[in-house]
């Protein structure tokens, strides 16, 4: 009998995570509806005493219809729905930043000591990987040498944790110098022997680790998050960490408090058409691809998320290397060679459990969104990107993905409600993923915008000069434990879609 690779991690109590893709549906607004004034009930009464009198509008009806009719809508029928279905939430101002200068507040007003998670170096990868899940402020931990040391010398994050979990389930794509560590990881995993983070150091993708104090203004924060880099490690004069600031955090802070900074707050309204952030070099992934292609492809792009498209190229999903939580337990496997469209809905099955309430996914923006609606949609779902679409196109595939409203939630009686990390075996659908009931069309992808973009255009509009974040993406894919990695710095086409 085949002996399949165990991750025992069952044994824990899951801690909720933090929402990436998903947030509780906010209920349409209602119209406002107009009181008719005292003049038009006494007319009213007037009419229903003598008989009706014919209207103006009634008399002049069968002449030619009025040519604003056939104007084209500035919005689309999708950009109103869109709005409607998810509002940009409220804004909670912090009276102590008012009529400040936004590049003199200090970094350290936005930290918190409880953003820190320490695990160290012999700290086996099953228990970083469980306090990694509880840091549900950071989605960091910082690995250090040993308990009485106050440097940190990397960094554990999901991305680490995804390249582990491949590993272990035979998916990695090693280079020839790390064949031998590969088949040892995998081995010692198989067997349940305790791998201490010292030993899997070589296939963790290094992030460039930028340490600032917390005196430094957000000035200087924002030109480092403008140029691609992810977190920034807060110390104090005696050089220990007393924080993290991360690009979502900042973002919080801009969104929250951007009515006190006049040059941010006049971008809100503006179209993303307008602003032209973004970019339309992108990868996605066939909804009927196995969840091991968005799981390898990630690993290999260095990126944190993939879109997952239909194939008319319709957005109806998202995953994140933070969903990677829902496949550390052994009893996970069969969701590995199951399609990415089932594992979208075993992630909001998930939110629904943990939320206590049914979830579906806001993970997508248009052209004619404003930055406020992008901004408001990557802060409540703590996103590192927000995917651009356009119309809906028709899929050439038989069956298509049904096209539904934008209020129909994924069907929760599909996957178990009961959670993947203490060992919940999912079936396989016994429809095509495209064909899944409740499958959320949005709109055919074109592109993305990226917290990187949004604080870049921030920086740039205040006259910082941040480097080109292009750089640092290539920097991750390079620092990949792949030896064979397509780029989307090739020739190829922009829209790269994976099966």
């Amino acid at each position: 009998m085949e002996q399949h690779p165990t991750f025992h991690f069952g044994g824990h109590q899951r801690e909720p995570a933090a929402s990436e893709s998903s947030v509780s549906p906010a209920p349409t607004p209602t119209p406002p509806q107009r009181t008719p004034s005292s003049s038009s009930l006494h007319k009213s009464s007037i009419a229903s005493a003598h008989g009706h009198r014919s209207s103006f509008a009634e008399n002049l009806r069968g002449l030619p219809s009025s040519p604003r009719s056939q104007r084209h809508p500035s919005f689309t029928q999708a950009a109103i729905q869109d709005l409607l279905n998810h509002p940009p939430v409220a804004r909670q101002h912090n009276p102590r930043f008012a009529g400040r200068d936004w590049r003199d507040i200090a970094i350290g007003e936005l930290i918190t000591e409880d953003d820190v998670r320490w695990v160290e170096l012999d700290t086996s990868v099953e228990d970083a990987s469980m306090a990694l899940v509880k840091n549900t402020t950071s989605s960091v931990v910082l690995i250090r040498e040993n308990a009485t040391s106050t440097t940190p010398v990397s960094t554990f994050d999901y991305s680490d944790l995804n390249a582990y979990v491949l590993i272990v389930v035979g998916l990695g794509h090693p280079p020839e110098d790390l064949v031998a560590l590969y088949d040892d990881i995998a081995k010692r995993a198989q067997a349940r022997d305790s791998i201490p983070l010292r030993d899997i150091q070589p296939i963790c993708r290094k992030e460039t680790l930028v340490t600032l104090q917390g005196d430094e203004d957000l000035a200087r924060a924002i030109e480092i998050f403008g140029s691609g880099i992810h977190r920034i490690l807060v110390t104090n004069f005696q050089a220990e960490v007393i924080g993290i600031l991360s690009q979502i955090k900042l973002m919080e802070f801009f969104w929250n408090e951007g009515i006190n900074f006049r040059v941010i707050d006049d971008l809100y309204p503006k179209l993303m058409k307008e602003l032209g952030v973004g970019s339309q070099q992108i990868i996605a992934v066939n909804s009927d691809s196995p969840l091991a292609d968005a799981l390898t492809l990630m690993n290999q792009e260095g990126l944190t998320s993939v879109a997952v498209v239909d194939n008319g190229l319709n957005v109806i999903g998202n995953i994140s290397t933070a969903d990677v939580r829902l496949l550390i337990s052994a009893a996970s496997l069969p969701l590995f060679q199951n399609t990415c469209m089932h594992f979208v809905s075993v992630i909001l099955t998930e939110r629904g459990v943990e939320q206590g309430k049914d979830s579906f996914p806001v993970f997508y923006v248009n052209p004619y969104s404003t930055l406020a609606h992008t901004v408001a949609k990557l802060v409540a779902t703590h996103s590192h990107r927000m995917w651009v679409v356009e119309s809906a196109s028709p899929s050439p595939s038989a069956p298509s993905t049904p096209s539904l409203p934008p209020t129909v939630l994924v069907s929760n009686s599909t996957p178990s409600s009961q959670s993947a990390v203490t060992g919940t075996h999912y079936p396989s659908p016994s429809v095509p993923a495209s064909a899944l009931p409740g499958s959320h069309l949005s709109g055919r992808l074109t592109g993305v915008v990226t917290l990187t973009d949004i604080l870049n255009l921030f920086a740039r509009s205040t006259g910082l000069n941040p480097s080109d974040p292009s750089e640092q993406r290539a920097r991750r894919r390079r620092s990949s434990s792949s030896s064979i990695r397509p780029s989307i710095d090739s020739s190829r086409a922009s829209i790269d879609i994976r099966r």
